[in-house]
This record gives C-alpha cells, sequence and structure tokens, in this order.
C-alpha cells in the first residue's frame, strides 16, 4: 500500500515538473526561434544614394525576386542620375576628360561578369550581367567592353554632363591630382543582398577616381578586390581608395574571415587593419586614405568598417531602410 501510495506520488510530482518544463519551454520557444532566423530579405549599398538604390532593389527582394536581380535594379539608379558624379551617366572624367567607367556582378552560382574602362554607355552594370551571361568571358576592356555592350544594343551616349565639364576644365589649370578621403571627388556604390530564398548576390559601379590618368582600374570591376559573394559564407563590398582595396584584396578576404567564424564587423575590422598595416610598412600617410567594407552573412547579420570617419552605408530589410555612419579606425 504504502508503495503503491509512494508510486503515485512520485509519478504525479514527475508529471507536474514535465508539465512546468513543458510551459517553460513553450514560453522560451519563440525568443529561441528569433534568435535562429535568418534576416531575410536584406539588402545594402554604400554611401547616402545607397537609399534611393535600396528602395529599388528592395522592390524586387520584397516580391520573393532573386538577390541577382534586384542588385542590378539597385545599382542603376545613382547610374542613370547625371547628378551623381561618382557613378555612371554624370561621373566625373578622366585627365583627358573622358568619362571612364568600371562595374562588376556575382550571384549565388559564383557566375561573374565585370567591365572596366567602359566608354559611353550609361549603364555599365547591365553590360557585366550581360558578359556573365552571353560570353565565355569574365572582364571586357576598353574598346572590346563597347563594341560588345553595342553588339548588346545598349545605347552609345555622351556621359560627360555639363557641371563635370566645368569641373575638368578648371582642374586643369593645375592639374593637382590628389583625390579626396570621402565622396567628394570620387566614390562607388557596391550593393549586397539576401533574398528570401537565402541567396546572395552583389554589384559594384563606379567612375572612379576623378581625373585619373587615362586607362586607370580600380577594385570596383574586379572580383576579390571590390566584391565578393560566396553563397555559403556572405558577401562583401568594397569603397574608397580601390589601389589599397586591391592591395589586400579586400573583399574575398572579408568574405574568408567570415568563413572562419567571424562577424561581418570583426571581418570588415581585421581587413581595415591590414590596409592600416600596409600603409604604415609602404611609410604612407594613413590619413590621405580612405577604405571602407560593408559585409552580410548568410543569416543576414551585417556590419562595415572604415579607415577613417565619413563613410556612411544604407540597409533596407522588413524593419524598413536607414542610412547608419561606420565606425572606423581614425576617429
Amino acid at each position: 500500500m504504502t508503495s503503491r501510495r509512494n508510486f503515485i506520488k512520485t509519478t504525479s510530482f514527475a508529471s507536474a515538473a514535465m508539465l512546468i518544463n513543458k510551459s517553460t519551454s513553450a514560453k522560451e520557444l519563440p525568443a529561441e526561434e528569433l534568435t535562429n532566423q535568418t534576416n531575410k530579405p536584406i539588402v545594402l549599398s554604400t554611401w547616402n544614394f545607397g537609399l534611393k538604390a535600396n528602395e529599388a532593389a528592395w522592390e524586387i527582394l520584397s516580391k520573393n525576386g532573386k538577390a541577382i536581380d534586384a542588385v542590378e535594379a539597385g545599382v542603376k539608379i545613382p547610374e542613370g542620375d547625371p547628378t551623381e558624379r561618382s557613378v555612371g551617366y554624370g561621373g566625373r572624367p578622366d585627365r583627358d576628360g573622358r568619362v571612364t567607367l568600371d562595374a562588376c556582378i556575382m550571384d549565388e552560382q559564383a557566375n561573374i561578369g565585370s567591365v572596366a574602362a567602359l566608354e559611353h554607355i550609361k549603364h555599365p552594370i547591365s553590360v557585366a550581367r550581360a558578359v556573365m551571361e552571353k560570353t565565355p568571358h569574365v572582364m571586357l576592356v576598353g574598346d572590346g567592353a563597347l563594341q560588345f555592350a553595342l553588339s548588346q544594343g545598349f545605347k552609345k551616349e555622351n556621359l560627360l554632363v555639363e557641371d563635370s565639364e566645368k569641373e575638368w576644365k578648371e582642374w586643369l589649370k593645375n592639374s593637382n591630382y590628389k583625390p579626396i578621403v570621402n565622396i567628394e571627388n570620387h566614390d562607388t556604390i557596391g550593393m549586397i543582398a539576401l533574398d528570401a530564398n537565402g541567396d546572395l548576390s552583389g554589384a559594384c559601379t563606379t567612375s572612379g577616381m576623378a581625373f585619373k590618368m587615362h586607362g586607370r582600374v580600380g577594385d570596383s570591376p574586379i572580383i576579390g578586390a571590390g566584391l565578393y559573394v560566396d553563397n555559403e559564407i556572405g558577401a562583401a563590398t568594397a569603397t574608397g581608395h580601390g589601389e589599397e582595396v586591391i592591395r589586400i584584396a579586400g573583399c574575398h578576404l572579408v568574405v574568408e574571415l567570415m568563413r572562419q567564424g567571424k562577424t561581418p564587423e570583426q571581418a570588415c575590422i581585421e581587413a581595415v587593419n591590414r590596409v592600416v598595416k600596409l600603409t604604415a610598412n609602404r611609410k604612407k600617410n594613413l590619413k590621405d586614405i580612405q577604405v571602407g567594407f560593408i559585409a552580410l552573412n548568410k543569416k543576414g547579420e551585417y556590419g562595415s568598417y572604415c579607415v577613417q570617419s565619413g563613410f556612411n552605408y544604407a540597409v533596407h530589410d522588413s524593419s524598413g531602410n536607414k542610412l547608419i555612419n561606420a565606425d572606423s579606425h581614425l576617429k
């Protein structure tokens, strides 16, 4: 009889404990699920013109569209804006007065396309995508890139707008080539996105440094420097002085650091630290250099870092579209 009573009491306590644990687990589960959820879709882009670019990308992402389509549509916004003086139509010319454009694009399957020193075409990013999809190559440059673009139906246009021409003629009086560290006389839009299907893509496009030597190519059209996407890990894009980004294969480095377990921000910090170290080794003045990275991983987590203050980037997810000032090595 005693054994039976003890058995019932023990069973009752056990059942109560199970109910308590079950109740507790039920309350905690949504928080755990929230922690493990991927923040998708999401799109990041460099600089304040990234806000408008993000809106165009979000139109596609919010309707379950592909990241590759979103990043192309997004960067075409500043490319086609004649008031944006560092990208596409309206971009500042080289020292010969010629507007030359660079761009690259990369999808979730490591398909890539790139153009460099392309003239007369308003949307180099779309030419880069055509290189990716319609040729056996990954990069076309100069006259060859233009010939290909025209063969694909792109329209030949004069890209030198009046304001840029005036600025160039004023520059010719002294011909002093000294790029300013932030967006004042050069820069790039880089965009990376994670779509609802969990796939990553990226795009990068620029008119490069104002009054550069004709034929100069920076990091923006170089896969692994100005842009890199690994659909298993994450994506990164860069902005600033392209020579410094190329020197460390910057965006590939950021993605590989994320592969090692670093957060997007930690990966960007480490890449910037490499720029800082190499600059010191070469006895160059760090205050003359700007490099900024943005990164996005497969969970939809993102981060950034730059050499010196002044760099910002735009983020659009389900909570809205916002501009963020990146943290920097030099304050």
